[in-house]
């Protein structure tokens, strides 16, 4: 996994065909840490749900840093949405994108929503190496996304003549099951379930669990 000559599995009671098979399938699926367990004793391999949780704690960020540079180019005609979420007992905003044929952009994780977590999260997805500026942004009714969007113009982050268009029905794509990306498996799987695994909001105070 890792760019060394270190094994990163060494010292594991399971092999390295075994442990990237139980990260994939939690990445890949809407699965508790029980739920893998169950699966992988159906299959003769008894593992501890706390153990799994640690191979994903592990191994998640690798897969993720590695399937980022072979996502597809995105079009310019973007898709944003947020949601409210509870992630470890603290309700945050999912910020998040697809362009119009539903290739992932990015996500964002945010305790607030206004026009400066908006802002943060464009520039967060133009810095990714498959987004292109965008033409057009599609968005909700949220009155924090104009503001964002001029003053990123006036600050030359955003292309001068992108369009921002506030109409909810063309953000629907986002009650749909996303793409799959990169051949391998949801780019969206493997980042998002990551950082709702990890993410906690040093404002709010609140540790973040280990389980």
């Amino acid at each position: 996994m890792k760019k060394n000559n270190k094994n990163p599995f060494k010292g594991r009671q399971f092999t390295a065909e075994i442990i990237l098979w139980a990260v994939r399938w939690y990445l890949q699926f809407p699965i508790s840490y029980r739920d893998l367990e169950s699966m992988l004793s159906d299959r003769g391999v008894q593992v501890d749900h706390t153990t799994l949780f640690r191979w994903i704690q592990a191994y998640a960020p690798e897969l993720d840093k590695r399937i980022r540079p072979h996502l597809r180019t995105t079009n310019g005609s973007w898709r944003v949405d947020e949601t409210y979420i509870r992630v470890k007992g603290v309700w945050v905003y999912l910020y998040r994108s697809v362009d119009a044929t539903g290739q992932t952009i990015d996500f964002l994780l945010s305790p607030k929503r206004d026009a400066a977590a908006a802002r943060r999260f464009f520039r967060k997805a133009l810095r990714q190496p498959h987004t292109v500026n965008p033409r057009t942004i599609t968005v909700d009714k949220n009155a924090a996304y104009p503001v964002a969007v001029k003053a990123m113009k006036r600050g030359g982050e955003l292309w001068h003549f992108a369009k921002l268009r506030q109409v909810k029905f063309l953000t629907d794509v986002f009650d749909k099951p996303f793409s799959t990306s990169g051949g391998a498996f949801s780019f969206w799987s493997v980042g998002l379930k990551q950082a709702l695994s990890a993410w906690c909001p040093a404002e709010t105070g609140v540790e973040c669990a280990n389980a």
